[in-house]
C-alpha cells in the first residue's frame, strides 16, 4: 500500500472515530440530563432537548417493527460502512471524507442499538404544532457526508471534490 493511499485510510478511520465519539459522548451526556428522569429542555421557541427512543430507522421509520430493526439494520449499516471503506482507493478525497463522515454516524447508531436496542434521539425542532423527527449528531453526520457526495457527483470537476 503506499503512503498516500495508507493515508486515505489513516483519515477515514480518524474522521470516524471523531463523528463515533462525539456522538457517543453527546448521547451519554443527553441521557444523564434528559433521559433518566425523563425531561424536556426549552432552548428557543423552535428548538428543544427531548428525550426520544428510536425503535425504527431514520426519522423513525418502520418503528411499529423493532424486533426486525434492531438486528437487520445494524447489520446493514455494517456492510455499508465496510463498502465505504472498500471504495477509499477508487474515490476523490472529498468523497473519502464523505464517506467517512457517513461510516461515523452509520457506526455511532449501531452502537446504541447493540447498547440499548433503539438509538438515543433528543434533538427536537419545530414551527408551531409541527415536529421534524428527533434526530443526534450520528444523524446529522450521515446527512452531512451524504450532502458531501451529492455534491462531488453532481459538480465533480469543483475545487471542493479535487484532491
Amino acid at each position: 500500500m503506499t503512503v498516500s493511499k495508507q493515508s486515505d485510510y489513516i483519515r477515514f478511520a480518524a474522521i470516524s472515530m471523531v463523528i463515533i465519539v462525539v456522538d457517543f459522548i453527546t448521547k451519554k451526556w443527553m441521557l444523564s440530563l434528559l433521559f433518566e428522569i425523563p425531561q424536556q429542555i426549552v432552548i428557543t421557541s423552535f428548538f428543544n432537548l427531548t428525550p426520544v427512543w428510536n425503535k425504527g430507522v431514520s426519522f423513525g421509520i418502520m418503528s411499529s417493527h423493532p424486533e426486525i430493526i434492531r438486528f437487520i439494520i445494524p447489520v446493514v449499516a455494517l456492510l455499508v460502512i465496510l463498502y465505504l471503506i472498500s471504495q477509499i482507493h477508487l474515490q476523490q478525497r472529498m468523497q473519502q471524507i464523505g464517506s467517512a463522515i457517513i461510516a461515523g454516524g452509520a457506526a455511532g447508531n449501531v452502537i446504541d442499538r447493540f447498547l440499548y436496542g433503539k438509538v438515543v434521539d433528543f434533538f427536537d425542532f419545530h414551527i408551531g404544532g409541527y415536529h421534524w423527527p428527533a434526530f443526534n449528531i450520528a444523524d446529522i453526520a450521515i446527512c452531512a457526508g451524504v450532502a458531501i457526495m451529492i455534491y462531488v457527483i453532481i459538480w465533480p470537476s469543483s475545487k471542493l471534490g479535487e484532491e
